[in-house]
């Protein structure tokens, strides 16, 4: 494909990466991206995800404040401007492009209609969103920051939530981690698993704290939950 152009609800349009699976019609996923960009990182997990079965669509969430960002976590300036996108970036339009997009990919031929979410970082905060607010049939958040402040909208969660959480996460202290994860933990469609002395984005391959059997952990319990909701 890789690119399609996606129709936003207020107007104007953007990208996403979308990458198929073997086998369609399929169901659909949304793979939500980090604070840098549809980069590598995050196209090579869509093709992951296609691989896996699914008809998999990563959109350019950043496209209002600077369309087509892809940078790494590799420099200090890179970190640099992916902190300043992350603070220009609405969260609540932000969400309703993902609504858009999940729609699209909902509306493809090669989709059973059937489609579901996945956010790492920045990302991960935006799927806890989507299980809020959207009718995604299952969404994960891996290693979402700032659920803290929005466990107050937990109660919107109708569909099945899994949700990855680092033990010693530097963008989500343990104070942070109080608030949310017992909340979620008594949610019937919430499951939460905590990484014992992992720390952000471990399982993001090539980063810093990048961990291969906490990931390989992570992974596959996302794809058997992905497997039985959207499957």
């Amino acid at each position: 494909m890789p690119n399609v152009t996606v129709k936003a609800k207020d107007g104007g349009s953007f990208q996403a990466y979308v990458a198929m699976p073997a086998r369609t019609p399929a169901p659909g996923l949304v793979v939500i991206q980090e604070i840098f960009g549809v980069n590598k990182v995050m196209r090579d997990l869509t093709d992951a995800y296609a691989a896996q079965g699914y008809v998999a669509i990563c959109p350019d969430i950043f496209w209002r404040i600077e369309p087509g960002v892809d940078i790494t976590d590799k420099s200090e300036a890179e970190w640099q401007k992916a902190f300043d996108l992350f603070g220009k970036f609405d969260v609540d339009t932000g969400v309703q492009d993902l609504i858009a997009t999940l729609g699209h990919v909902r509306a493809m031929p090669e989709c059973t209609g059937k489609a579901g979410s996945v956010g790492y970082c920045l990302g991960g905060k935006l799927a806890y969103l989507m299980a809020s607010r959207s009718d995604a049939d299952a969404n994960v958040s891996f290693y979402g920051v700032g659920l803290d402040e929005l466990i107050g909208e937990a109660g919107g969660i109708s569909a099945p939530y899994l949700c990855h959480v680092a033990e010693k996460d530097g963008f989500v202290p343990p104070e942070a981690q109080a608030r949310f994860v017992p909340a979620l933990e008594k949610h019937p469609k919430a499951t939460v698993h905590v990484y014992a002395g992992q720390d952000h984005a471990f399982a993001r391959v090539g980063g810093q704290h990048y961990d291969q059997a906490a990931a390989e952990l992570a992974n596959g319990r996302t794809r058997d939950f992905l497997a039985a909701h959207l499957g």
